[in-house]
């Protein structure tokens, strides 16, 4: 096996209900954080990690992101005769970003399957898993952190982070103890999905960045569906503890949940008052409203 990351895979085949009616033809991956969707956030959080190829987990009416990440004849030409450079450059750019490639979810049976279905794309190799829902805005990737971490350490790394009180109980939850030689490496003994506060091993939450060996994709197909069928990943990922070491890491940098709607609009206003062709005006209007 191939100690290198170099594919990554993004699950993005779910239905998107949170965002209805917006989402009834449009994928919610597709859905724009500012000016881009939110897949690409992830994308190009992957390619500046160093990863060479991705994976994207589709289903049905899943065809905008191919389009999206495909090149636009059609609007090319428009723009380069238009003389439209600068949106021409942005056009061609998102079509060069990856090498990218697709495979279809058939049904919606949970994140392990999702997973599972690139397998054949994978290959024998550690690979990374993206949710495009969690959009990370970090100094140095999200990603890159936790590929240093796995090259340092030959274990699978789930990224987390410290959630206080009650809310943990939306998350998967790590058992284990602080690593002595780096506060941020949790050495992990199991974990619980969505426990209430008190039963919560620890204030380590899992959140949407995986870094996996392969060894888990025969683990997932050994995995029991639970409730609608579902194979979840973190069944994979608690076998897969069993065999191998797998290591919780709290990254630097601040995470938004984009599947969320009140997530989605705090990213937004975020990222906006980062740009500096927005920035400027944008924070004088929201210092102008009555709140």
């Amino acid at each position: 096996m191939s100690k290198q990351v170099r594919k990554a895979v993004f699950p993005a085949g779910g239905l998107g209900t949170r965002f209805l009616p917006a989402t009834k033809v449009i994928p919610k991956e597709m859905l724009a954080l500012v000016d881009k969707p939110i897949i690409q956030y992830g994308v190009e959080e992957a390619i500046a990690s160093g990863i060479e190829h991705i994976i994207i987990v589709t289903g049905r009416g899943k065809g905008a992101m191919e389009d999206h990440f495909d090149h636009s004849f059609e609007l090319d030409a428009t723009l380069e005769k238009r003389g439209k450079s600068e949106l021409l450059a942005v056009s061609r750019g998102v079509s060069a970003l990856a090498r990218i490639s697709y495979v279809r979810q058939k049904e919606p049976l949970g994140l392990g399957h999702a997973v599972l279905c690139a397998k054949d794309l994978v290959g024998d190799e550690p690979f990374a898993v993206i949710l495009p829902d969690d959009v990370i805005d970090a100094d140095v990737p999200c990603l890159k952190q936790m590929i240093d971490v796995f090259e340092e350490r030959g274990g699978s790394v789930l990224a987390t982070m410290t959630i206080e009180g009650p809310s943990i109980s939306a998350y998967g939850v790590l058992a284990g103890s602080q690593d002595p030689q780096n506060k941020r490496i949790y050495n992990c003994t199991g974990m619980v999905e969505k426990p209430k506060l008190e039963d919560a091993p620890s204030t380590q939450a899992i959140i949407g960045r995986y870094v996996l060996t392969p060894r888990v994709f025969a683990l997932l197909e050994q995995t029991t569906p639970g409730a609608g069928g579902e194979i979840q990943l973190t069944d994979g990922i608690l076998a897969l503890l069993k065999e191998e070491k797998v290591f919780g890491y709290t990254f630097e940098g601040k995470r938004f949940d984009a599947g969320d709607k009140l997530g989605m609009l705090q990213a937004t206003v975020e990222f906006a008052l980062k740009r500096s062709d927005l920035g400027p005006k944008f924070r004088e209007f929201l210092k102008g409203l009555e709140l």
